[in-house]
């Protein structure tokens, strides 16, 4: 995409993820590869009301270029653009996602269960990300520590960031992740019948997303 088509889809996305709760008030970000540089979400903006035109431009380093002021969470997005080869990164205050995140027992190492084959194809192991403040670059080497293997995680008491190629699969990426974070939460003490290493491992295989 060009970048006005990308200033678009950021917008399109936006209202979108807003009109549909899955971020509130001025919470959650949006950003995006161009060909020279980045498109994001300027800070304190509420993703259902975006202007194209006000929409963040920086450069391959992260310096503001045009537009208004960026998200205070760079730090958070740029860890994953140095980490690992993507195009987008999308971070929201989705609800059952962000619940998972609160939780003590969810597991560091895999806080979404293999409850759906969809949630391993698109999204992968999600491991939990110790607490930082909002914005602050103590961010950058936690999320270096897992971006190899990890296009997702949770970040502790906050909520879920996912990379992907394009805009339109990390948004597909983030739906998946809020939606087997609601099923967890939801069959918890139930007797759930999760999807075995041997179903897990031949959708690796297959759909090759690590």
């Amino acid at each position: 995409m060009n970048e006005a088509s990308v200033r678009d889809n950021i917008v399109r996305w936006g209202k979108s993820l807003f009109e549909r709760g899955l971020t509130a008030g001025s919470s959650g970000n949006i950003s995006a590869r161009v060909e020279n540089g980045f498109i994001a979400t300027p800070t304190n903006s509420c993703l259902g009301f975006l202007d194209p035109d006000r929409l963040s431009k920086l450069d391959e380093s992260g310096t503001h270029l045009s537009g208004d002021p960026p998200t205070k969470e760079l730090p958070l997005h740029f860890a994953f653009y140095e980490g690992r080869t993507c195009g987008a990164v999308v971070h929201l205050h989705s609800t059952y996602a962000t619940a998972l995140s609160c939780l003590s027992d969810t597991d560091p190492e895999d806080a979404i269960p293999p409850i759906t084959p969809y949630v391993v194809m698109r999204v992968g192991r999600v491991p939990v990300v110790p607490y930082t403040r909002p914005g602050s670059a103590e961010i950058k080497p936690l999320i270096a520590g897992i971006v190899a293997d990890h296009g997702a995680a949770l970040l502790e008491n906050h909520g879920p960031i996912v990379s992907g190629a394009t805009l339109d699969a990390t948004v597909f990426a983030i739906e998946e992740l809020e939606e087997a974070a609601r099923l967890a939460i939801l069959t918890r003490g139930l007797p759930v019948r999760h999807l075995s290493k041997a179903a897990v491992d031949d959708l690796n295989a297959t759909f090759k997303l690590r």
